[in-house]
């Protein structure tokens, strides 16, 4: 089965008494735009999304019929969360993070990022609240900034971030 584009959300689409397939993925695997995976009850599909920035989210909905529905579950991990207490340690903390060019999740009012030991004892050094703990990445910040419009760029991180100052 090739899937090119994501059919809806749970969150969104009611799924009524079909059975839910799911479809386990990595938090590194959300992003990738072409993948052969299999879901839990064995079917082989393939993800071909042809489009720019395309990427998973939890209970993305991949097919649906009368009967079934493939749906994308992230799998838990282990990661670092941290509670920044201050704009100026959120601030500081991410920028340090994103100098390292490490992936950073934004969840809760906290700062996640995969485990790595090194980064961990860092950010332990440097008197961050950080700690280690087993969870779903979810929410990974676009880094990525696109100089040119969309309807909705007035609600983008990075929008919000230029525009603090003003």
């Amino acid at each position: 089965m090739i899937i090119n584009e994501i059919v809806g959300n749970v969150q969104q689409i009611e799924t009524g008494d079909r059975i839910i397939d799911l479809l386990h993925l990595e938090w590194f695997e959300a992003t990738k735009r072409i993948q052969r995976k299999r879901t839990q009850s064995g079917t082989d599909i393939a993800i071909k999304f042809l489009k720019e920035g395309q990427r998973l989210k939890q209970g993305d909905i991949l097919y649906a019929d009368e009967e079934k529905v493939i749906v994308v579950e992230i799998l838990p991990c282990e990661a670092i969360v941290i509670k920044p207490t201050t704009l100026y340690e959120m601030g500081s903390l991410c920028y340090e993070i994103g100098n390292k060019h490490l992936p950073i999740f934004i969840q809760d009012d906290e700062v996640l990022l995969p485990f790595e030991h090194p980064i961990f004892k860092w950010l332990l050094a440097s008197n961050y609240n950080a700690e280690k703990v087993h969870t779903r990445l979810l929410n990974l910040l676009n880094s990525t900034v696109q100089p040119h419009g969309h309807a909705s760029e007035n609600s983008s991180l990075f929008f919000k971030i230029m525009n603090i100052g003003k």
